[in-house]
């Protein structure tokens, strides 16, 4: 099951569960607790952004260095730079 079919799995039960809240399907809920269930959905994407942006975070913070990756790059950048001189390009 790929992640993307699991999101969509939780988001489908916990609309249907919204839904059948607010429809007062398996009990009827009093007039204070359907005003506290009907903004969930709102809440719901605040936590996802806020989840989101501590996940990025996360990655960006712990972000692995290529120091190999980093040498073997300039080594055919000085390569090409030798290779387009011999050319006729020049850089200054």
């Amino acid at each position: 099951m790929t992640k993307l079919l699991q999101w969509l799995s939780f988001g489908g039960l916990a609309f249907t569960l919204w839904i059948s809240l607010l429809l007062g399907f398996p009990l009827k809920l009093s007039h204070q607790m359907r005003e506290v269930v009907l903004p969930l959905p709102v809440y719901a994407v605040i936590v996802f952004g806020c989840y989101s942006l501590a996940v990025v975070g996360y990655r960006v913070a712990t972000f692995n260095d290529c120091v190999e990756a980093s040498d073997s790059l300039q080594k055919e950048i000085l390569e090409a730079r030798e290779d387009l001189e011999s050319k006729g390009f020049k850089f200054d």
